[in-house]
């Protein structure tokens, strides 16, 4: 009897995971695969690298999940309808065959899984992790949001043109377009800082778990708010850089900065500095606890 009881738990607590996780092998693997080509030889659309953050996000959202697994099993077996829902919805979205609901039914499916297997409290144990694969999840949201940013386009513009003439150069600026010796330059909506922007709050959010701040409302809101006046700062120091090389004739450095691997150095760059910041942050959160 008691060998007969424990085949059942066995079952449960290995075998069943054990095929949900091939399955999603199967089902997901070739999705995010395709991702990862995109993200890395940048032949996906335009609007899906605004979410190359992924690149990091979700090996981080996978090693959250694997400091969190002891948790996890300690967990009751509790499973809810809304979890069986979520996972017909992702199902439905998956066999569409439309780009953005193959992409979205995979967070929505593994928040459907989690909450058929732990319900609720697995959710809340696993909710960072979820976060994070959602953020990383292509879509056309930005898209939509593109028409928005010409307020911040305008501004970039006008910015980038006052630099240059600070250095000597002959620049006119007509709403996003600049004019710098016959040269033209436009301030396009995806050289608005968009992506920049989000890969900065995206890799903020990150260094805010892994530093234990994000329990700290105040600190994460001043960092994330830090976050993004530095993304804006380095894209409208960007654009002034592109301005300068195409309109002094130095094609190289700007294809270099603009299509080239210089862009992501100096994306890099960038992100050096949230780390720089986010170290002066716990730096100051650890004398605060001492005083």
């Amino acid at each position: 009897m008691q060998v007969n009881r424990k085949i059942p738990i066995a079952i449960e607590q290995y075998l069943m995971p054990g095929i949900v996780v091939v399955l999603m092998v199967l089902l997901y693997a070739p999705l995010l695969i395709h991702w990862y080509d995109g993200w890395l030889n940048k032949n996906i659309g335009i609007e899906h690298e605004y979410f190359s953050h992924g690149l990091i996000g979700l090996p981080f959202a996978a090693y959250i999940v694997w400091t969190k697994r002891h948790e996890w099993q300690e967990l009751p077996n509790i499973s809810h309808p809304f979890g069986i829902g979520l996972v017909v919805i992702a199902s439905i979205f998956y066999s569409s065959g439309l780009g953005d609901l193959v992409n979205l039914s995979f967070p929505l499916m593994l928040t459907g899984i989690c909450i058929n297997f732990k319900g609720i409290p697995g959710v809340k144990l696993m909710g960072i992790a979820l976060v994070f694969v959602f953020l990383a999840t292509p879509h056309y949201l930005p898209y939509l949001i593109e028409p928005l940013a010409l307020p911040l386009q305008t501004f970039i513009a006008h910015v980038a043109g006052f630099v240059l003439t600070q250095l000597n150069l002959e620049v006119t600026v007509e709403k996003i377009y600049l004019f710098v010796n016959g040269q033209i330059v436009e301030v396009a909506p995806h050289c608005a800082g968009l992506k920049m922007l989000f890969t900065s709050l995206y890799v903020g959010l990150m260094l805010l778990y892994w530093t234990g701040l994000l329990a700290s409302r105040t600190l994460s809101i001043l960092f994330l708010v830090s976050a993004a006046f530095i993304s804006i700062f380095a894209n409208i120091m960007r654009n002034t850089l592109l301005t300068l090389f195409h309109g002094t004739g130095q094609d190289g450095l700007f294809a270099w900065l603009h299509e080239g691997w210089g862009g992501d150095l100096y994306s890099a760059c960038m992100l050096g500095l949230l780390v720089v910041l986010i170290n002066g942050l716990q730096h100051y959160a650890t004398i605060d606890s001492e005083s």
